[in-house]
């Protein structure tokens, strides 16, 4: 019992850590779409046409996906898209850096702008872990309830 509480405490807090980083993240994004096209275009991987869209409407995914995982509806949806986004950022990071293009990823506004490339890596691998360890969490519990 005691074992079911605490792991329930810690999936609301898991859900509040995740929720509320993409919320940020995403609000800070779409504050900013100027700025967060110019991010996407200095990975030079894709036409500008392309970052502008992406600029404007990856931070509203997100927010929404955010929003699912802290409200917990749509929860399977929501932090797979994170996880997705997460990994695509990743590859994206770390194609840059072996072309030698030092970018700033504008992940989360200027409070990023001061990280290196490794604490960058480091801190999105510690999301996608947490990502997969809320996807287990909600999976298994889905398997002791049936």
């Amino acid at each position: 019992m005691i074992n079911s509480k605490l792991a329930t405490w810690a999936v609301r807090l898991l859900r509040l850590v995740i929720g509320a980083t993409f919320i940020y993240a995403g609000v800070v994004k779409a504050l900013s779409p100027i700025r967060f096209t110019n991010d996407i275009h200095n990975y030079r991987l894709l036409p500008w046409s392309m970052a502008v869209a992406l600029a404007f409407y990856l931070p509203w995914l997100e927010i929404v996906s955010g929003l699912a995982v802290l409200l917990d509806r749509f929860h399977r949806a929501a932090v797979a898209i994170l996880a997705l986004l997460t990994i695509i950022f990743i590859i994206a990071s770390a194609v840059a850096r072996i072309r030698g293009i030092d970018i700033s990823c504008g992940c989360f506004g200027h409070l990023s702008n001061h990280l290196s490339f490794a604490w960058h890596l480091g801190l999105d691998t510690v999301l996608l872990a947490l990502l997969f360890a809320l996807w287990r969490s909600k999976h298994l519990r889905r398997a002791i309830t049936v």
